[in-house]
C-alpha cells in the first residue's frame, strides 16, 4: 500500500489549510512507521496559489522524520503534461522543480497523463524526456498514469529500446471503478509487461469509507454533486461491504482497500487525519477469502452505477 497525497494544499475538493499541516505529519509519520513507504504526489497538486504545496509538504514531512523505515521511503511525483511543456528539456525541468520541492531527489517520477486523447504529437517528447531522467541519474524509476492497454503497448517499445524498464502504472481502480480493468484489460498487459499497477482514489472519494448515505449529510461542493448522483445506485456494493466489515470486524474503508490488494493493485488512499491513516494501514497484514472477493465482484455487477472515468484516461 501507499498514501496518496491529493488533498494535501487542495481546497477546492478537499478544503485544505494550513492549520491541518501538524495532522498530516502525523498521518505521514504513521504510515512510515506502519511500513508504508510510498508516497505518491504531483506537481500540480495544490489549488491556486497552493500548487506545489504536496511536494513542499512531503518533503518537509520525510526530512523531519527519524523512525523506523526511513531509509525505505519512496517519494513519487506525477509530472503534468501541460500544454507548454512540449521538449523533453521540459521534463527535464520539471523534475528538477519537484525535487527542489521535495528537498530531495524524486524516487519515481511518472507522466500525470496521457496526451494521446486530445495532442497525441505532444506525448513524444515528453515520453522520451521521462526516460532520460533515468539515464540522467535523476530518478531511480519511471512510471505512467491513466494509460490505458493500447496506447500503452504502442509507447512501450521508447523505454525497452532504451533499456529502462516502465515501473508502475497508476489507473483510477476501486469497487466503483473497475473500468480498467474490466472493460479494457490492463492487467494482463501489465502483467505481460512487468508493470506493477497503482491504484488511485481506491475508496472513490469516500464512498466506499460507509461514512456517507442516501438522505444524510454529505460533503460539499463537487463531492457532494458526485455522491448524490452515484448513491442510489451503488447500494449493493456498500451493503456487502458492510456485511464483510461486520463480519471480519473491520471497517468498510478497511474492506475496500483489502479488495484491491487481493486484486494485485497497490492501492494508495488519501489521510487528512491521524485516524484516517490508521483505518487505512488497517487493511494490511491479512486477506479476504476468494469467497468475499467474489460476493463483492457479484455487488458489482449488481450495481447500476459506477464512478465517472478521469478524462485523460486512454484505451
Amino acid at each position: 500500500m501507499g498514501c496518496g497525497t491529493w488533498a494535501w494544499g487542495n481546497r477546492l475538493l478537499w478544503g485544505y489549510s494550513p492549520e491541518m499541516d501538524e495532522q498530516l505529519q502525523a498521518v505521514f509519520n504513521h504510515c512510515v512507521s506502519a511500513g508504508v513507504t510510498l508516497f505518491d504526489t504531483g506537481d500540480s497538486y495544490g489549488t491556486g496559489r497552493l500548487n506545489g504545496r504536496s511536494e513542499a509538504l512531503l518533503g518537509q514531512f520525510a526530512s523531519a522524520y527519524e523512525g523506523a523505515n526511513r531509509d525505505r521511503l519512496c517519494l513519487a511525483t506525477k509530472l503534468a503534461a501541460y500544454p507548454w511543456r512540449l521538449t523533453r528539456g521540459a521534463m527535464h525541468q520539471a523534475c528538477a522543480a519537484s525535487a527542489q520541492r521535495l528537498g530531495r531527489p524524486v524516487d519515481l517520477a511518472q507522466l500525470h497523463w496521457s496526451t494521446a486523447n486530445y495532442a497525441p504529437w505532444q506525448e513524444g517528447a515528453l515520453l522520451d524526456g521521462l526516460a532520460d531522467l533515468v539515464e540522467q541519474g535523476q530518478v531511480k524509476g519511471i512510471g505512467l498514469s491513466n494509460f490505458g492497454p493500447q496506447r500503452l503497448q504502442k509507447i512501450y517499445p521508447r523505454f525497452r529500446d532504451r533499456g529502462i524498464p516502465v515501473t508502475t502504472l497508476q489507473v483510477q481502480y476501486s469497487l466503483l471503478s473497475t473500468y480498467p480493468v474490466t472493460e479494457l484489460g490492463i492487467r494482463d498487459v501489465c502483467d505481460e509487461l512487468g508493470i506493477r499497477l497503482i491504484a488511485y482514489s481506491p475508496l472513490a472519494l469516500g464512498i466506499l469509507t460507509g461514512k456517507y448515505e442516501i438522505g444524510g449529510k454529505l460533503p460539499s461542493g463537487l463531492r457532494g454533486f458526485v455522491f448524490r448522483q452515484l448513491l442510489p445506485g451503488v447500494q449493493p456494493i456498500l451493503d456487502t461491504l458492510n456485511a464483510i466489515a461486520i463480519f471480519r470486524e473491520k471497517t468498510m474503508a478497511q474492506i475496500a482497500l483489502n479488495w484491491c490488494l487481493c486484486k494485485g493493485f497497490i492501492p494508495i488512499p488519501g489521510a487528512k487525519t491521524l485516524v484516517q491513516a490508521q483505518q487505512n494501514t488497517g487493511a494490511l497484514g491479512w486477506r479476504l477469502d476468494a469467497g468475499e472477493v467474489l460476493e463483492l465482484d457479484n455487488a458489482v455487477r449488481r450495481s447500476d452505477k459506477q464512478m465517472v472515468q478521469n478524462i485523460f484516461q486512454t484505451r
